[in-house]
C-alpha cells in the first residue's frame, strides 16, 4: 500500500480507501462486511469512509460492528462521517442540513453507530442554502475543539464557497476545511482538475475521491447497457443513473466501452486501470473503493501496481478514448 498525506495535513491516507456507499446495510451483511473490512485492513488500507446518509444509517451500524468485532487499534485507522442529508427515512427539519443543530446531533450519531470515541474525517456531504456558512464553520470548529472531529470539509461544494469557508475560519481563527470529497473518474474530471486547482495551493486542499468507476460505467459491466446486475439497476437508485448517466446516456455509455475496448487491447481488466488513472493525479489524497466481494476488492487493489506499469502515452491513449467528443 501506499500512503498519502491529507492535501497540507500531517494525516497519512492510504492511497486507496474502503466505502460503504450502496453496499453496507443494502447489498452487504454483517459477515461479508467482516470479510471486506478484514481484506482491507490485511493489504494496508486505513481509512474507511461512510456517512449518515448511507443505508439511514444502518451502513455505519455495520461498520462499527465490524471494525469492533475485527478489533482493529484506534490509532490504526481512520474513520469518516458526512452530515447533511439525515438518517431518518424521512427527516423533520432539524434532522437534515448543516445547522449549527444538525451537524452537532449527527455527529453524537455517527459516534455512536461506529462505535469510536471521535471521527478522524466529518464532511458536510453537500452545500446547505438555508444556512449561513459562518454558522456551518462555528459547528464543525467547535467539535474539533471537543475532539470529537479531527479534520473536517466538504462534498461536492464548488470552489467559491469552499474558499469562503476557509476564509471565515482563518479570519477567525477558527478549523478551517481540510478536504473535499468530489466524484473523479474518467467521465468526471472538470470539478477536480480544474474547478478545485487553485485550492490545492492556495488553502491546501486535500481529496479523498469517490466512483472512480463511474458507478460502475467503467468496469464494463454496462457494456450493453444497464441491466439487473450492479448498483445501477437496484430498484431505489434512478436518482443514481440520472447522476452517472444523465439525459445522454448513450454517450457516456459509449465513452466507457471505447475505455473498456482499450483496456482489452492492453491485455488489462477494466476496473483496476480506470482507478489506476485516479491515482495518477498527484492532488488525489485517496480514492475510495466499493466493492462487495472480498475477491472484487482484491482486484481493484491491483491498480496501485497500474500505475506504475505504464508510461504517459498510454494514459493519454486512455483519456482520449473516454473523452467527450
Amino acid at each position: 500500500m501506499q500512503y498519502r498525506r491529507l492535501g497540507a495535513s500531517g494525516l497519512q491516507l492510504s492511497a486507496l480507501s474502503f466505502g460503504a456507499w450502496m453496499t453496507f446495510g443494502r447489498q452487504v451483511g454483517r459477515g461479508q462486511a467482516r470479510e471486506l473490512v478484514a481484506a482491507a485492513w490485511d493489504h494496508g488500507i486505513n481509512f474507511f469512509d461512510n456517512a449518515e446518509a448511507y443505508a439511514n444509517g444502518e451502513a455505519e451500524r455495520v461498520m462499527g460492528d465490524v471494525i469492533a468485532d475485527l478489533r482493529l487499534p484506534r490509532d490504526g485507522y481512520c474513520v469518516s462521517s458526512k452530515v447533511f442529508f439525515g438518517a431518518a427515512e424521512d427527516p423533520r427539519p432539524t434532522q437534515r442540513g448543516l445547522s449549527r443543530k444538525h451537524v452537532v446531533d449527527a455527529c453524537h450519531a455517527a459516534l455512536k453507530r461506529l462505535r469510536v470515541d471521535y471521527l478522524d474525517l466529518y464532511y458536510c456531504h453537500r452545500p446547505d442554502p438555508d444556512t449561513p456558512v459562518e454558522e456551518t464553520v462555528a459547528a464543525m470548529d467547535l467539535l474539533v475543539r471537543q475532539g470529537k472531529v479531527l479534520y473536517w470539509g466538504t462534498s461536492e461544494w464548488p470552489e467559491a464557497l469552499i474558499r469562503e469557508a476557509a476564509k471565515f475560519a482563518r479570519t477567525h481563527h477558527l478549523a478551517a476545511p481540510t478536504m473535499e470529497q468530489p466524484q473523479y473518474n474518467l467521465l468526471h474530471r472538470e470539478r477536480v482538475e480544474l474547478e478545485y486547482a487553485p485550492l490545492y495551493s492556495e488553502l491546501g486542499l486535500g481529496t479523498t475521491t469517490w466512483s472512480p468507476l463511474a458507478s460502475g460505467l467503467l468496469s464494463g459491466k454496462y457494456a450493453d447497457g444497464i441491466h439487473r446486475e450492479g448498483r445501477l439497476a437496484q430498484p431505489d437508485a434512478g436518482w443514481l443513473q440520472r447522476l452517472v448517466v444523465g439525459h445522454s446516456e448513450e454517450r457516456r455509455l459509449e465513452r466507457a466501452r471505447r475505455f473498456v475496448a482499450v483496456a482489452a487491447e492492453l491485455g488489462e481488466k477494466p476496473a483496476p486501470l480506470a482507478i489506476a488513472w485516479c491515482l495518477r493525479n498527484p492532488h488525489v489524497s485517496s480514492v475510495i473503493l466499493g466493492a462487495s466481494t472480498p475477491a472484487q476488492l482484491r482486484e481493484n487493489l491491483g491498480a496501485l501496481e497500474l500505475v506504475r506499469r505504464y508510461d504517459e502515452p498510454v494514459w493519454r491513449r486512455l483519456e482520449v478514448a473516454a473523452a467527450n467528443v
